[in-house]
Order: structure tokens, then sequence, then C-alpha cells
């Protein structure tokens, strides 16, 4: 039995949100391969953009998470759902890792704490996504339908 939902009504708007999130990844890393040019690609240095820190790795790596992102929202059928969750579960991993180096020499991605927050605020906002955006058929949502409403 499923445990999240299947055809959900605002399924739409869920994808939208899992490509403004992907398109948010981009731009932030473009900005960011463009603010840390010339700079080692682990530098722990002051280099900010929007107001959070980076350096060139975390940007590119950035980039990738928001094509992947945007790709699978494109695609959809279900893949822009499996997407969504793992990297959902990724960015809560290199999130949680950050904040427990943030003032170390192993935080080689120059976080700070604003930009930590905003990784697991946008991560927790991908797995919402990953939830609600599943399509299925009919059957399937009927089925969780009639087990959502029993007690």
């Amino acid at each position: 039995m499923a445990h999240t939902p299947v055809n959900h009504p605002a399924r739409p708007i869920y994808r939208a949100i899992g490509g403004l999130v992907g398109l948010y990844f981009v731009v932030f890393g473009v900005l960011g391969i463009i603010a840390s040019a010339g700079n080692d690609f682990l530098a722990q240095d002051d280099t900010k953009v929007l107001g959070q820190g980076t350096n060139l790795g975390f940007s590119l790596l950035s980039v990738l998470l928001g094509v992947a992102i945007l790709a699978g929202t494109a695609i959809g059928r279900n893949l822009d759902v499996a997407i969504n969750q793992w990297l959902a579960y990724v960015l809560m991993v290199l999130g949680l890792a950050a904040l427990a180096f943030l003032h170390t020499d192993a935080n080689i991605f120059n976080f700070t704490i604003f930009t930590d927050i905003v990784v697991l605020t946008l991560s927790l906002v991908l797995l919402m996504v990953g939830m609600y955006g599943k399509v299925g058929t009919e059957e399937e949502s009927d089925a969780w339908q009639k087990a959502r409403l029993v007690l």
C-alpha cells in the first residue's frame, strides 16, 4: 500500500515548486561560479552569493543539483518524485554535515549558517514536493483514498 498520495489535486503546484527549487539552485550555482572564478576549487574564503557562503565546488554542485531537479520536473512520469525525494535526503545529509563542521577546516563547501539554513529548508521543500507529486492510475488513487478514510 502506498504511503503517499496518488494524483493529489495540487500536484501541478507541487511540481512547479520543485521546478522553482531547481531553478534557484541553477541561478545560485551560476552566480557562485562567476563570483568564485579564479579561486581555489574548495576555497574557504569570504565569497558570498545571495548572502550565502560558497566556493567553486559548491557552486558546481548546485548547478548539477538544479539541472537534475529541472530535468526530473520536465520529464515527469514519477521520475521527478524519485529525484526530488532522493536529492532531498542528500541535501539533508549535506546540510547536517555542514552544520557539524561549520567553523572547522572540514567546511569544504565554505558554508555559512545562512547557507545551511537555505539548504536544509530547500531539502524539506523538495521532500514535500516529492511526497505529493506522485501520479498513478485511477485504481491506485481510489485504493489510496479508501486506505486513507479507514480509521
